[in-house]
């Protein structure tokens, strides 16, 4: 029994959280090193995410609220480019 604690203490939200992070992460090393043409286009869309994804995960862990905000201003930025790239296309 006391090994099922120990596995839900590995899927605390926080932990699932950076898990994603650390994905995001990846996905944007592999493509820089492999896809270099994806990464102009890919970016915007991979920041909004780690950006949100950092937003919740300092909301969770009691952050003082500007880093949340900072957060959330970076995602709207990343989207704000991404929006406007797909409209001049």
């Amino acid at each position: 029994m006391q090994d099922l604690s120990a596995l839900w203490g590995l899927l605390d939200i926080r932990h699932v959280i950076d898990l994603m992070m650390m994905c995001i992460v990846l996905e944007l090393l592999a493509l820089a090193v492999w896809r270099r043409s994806a990464l102009p286009r890919a970016w915007p869309g991979l920041g909004a995410a780690f950006a949100t994804a950092l937003a919740l995960r300092f909301a969770l862990g009691g952050a003082i609220w500007p880093w949340v905000w900072l957060c959330m201003a970076a995602m709207g930025v990343s989207h704000g480019i991404e929006v406007l790239r797909r409209w001049r296309a």
